[in-house]
């Protein structure tokens, strides 16, 4: 394998720079935590941020999808931020969620956000996913779990450096189970080290952290926690 894949309860897989999931085995592209119309959403309760997320997220999944050509997609849950989000959606980025489900076999995994994502969109709708030794679904189930894929906690990495501290998404994995970074254009994220993450994985897990030119896999050793005083925005 090259130095960024993984090999997750023995599957091969490669986590792409912009955030998606590759299993070349399947030819599936794996994305979590898109969540659509989040800047609408907090807009309604008067937290103005610009209102572009929806088509930024959209712009960059179909990108992704034109290069990797997968013969499956699917979305871990939290795809859209909320059960409204598809009323508040421009025509425009409704027609390209439409596009992109009807041009490949297209999955729609519930999560906490959007336990039933609108009608009309296409793709399937499903609880969780099983295939070939792996499970997909949008939040890692306490205890073991081998060969689970999952988003929800948006992860993120910290590591010190010459000029000071790198801090960027990540996927997470102790090659049992795997979390997902968050595709979404307006999410937060939260430090892998934060208990709520770390407390799921073996001490010894590794990321895959997203810089500017590549994917770089780093031991938990390495990491930096947030400094103090610094709130972790959770998903």
């Amino acid at each position: 394998m090259a130095a960024a894949d993984l090999l997750l309860n023995g599957v091969a897989l490669t986590p792409d720079l912009s955030g998606a999931l590759w299993w070349p085995g399947r030819r599936w592209l794996v994305v979590a935590d898109l969540h659509l119309e989040k800047a609408s959403s907090y807009a309604r309760h008067g937290q103005m941020l610009p209102p572009y997320d929806t088509a930024a997220t959209l712009a960059r999944l179909a990108e992704v999808c034109r290069r990797l050509d997968p013969a499956r997609v699917v979305c871990l849950g939290d795809s859209f931020h909320d059960r409204d989000a598809a009323a508040r959606m421009s025509v425009d980025d409704g027609r390209r969620v439409a596009a992109l489900t009807a041009a490949r076999d297209w999955v729609w995994i519930s999560g906490n956000h959007d336990p039933a994502p609108p009608e009309g969109w296409g793709g399937t709708v499903l609880a969780d996913l099983a295939e070939g030794g792996l499970l997909f679904r949008h939040e890692a189930a306490a205890g073991p779990a081998a060969g689970e894929v999952s988003g929800h906690y948006h992860p993120k990495a910290a590591v010190r450096t010459r000029g000071g501290r790198l801090t960027a998404r990540c996927f997470v994995s102790d090659g049992c189970r795997l979390i997902l970074p968050a595709f979404g254009s307006l999410t937060g994220g939260l430090n892998v080290l934060d208990p709520a993450v770390a407390d799921l994985l073996r001490p010894d897990f590794q990321v895959w952290l997203l810089g500017r030119d590549g994917v770089h896999r780093l031991p938990a050793s390495r990491l930096a926690a947030e400094p103090r005083g610094l709130a972790a925005l959770a998903p």
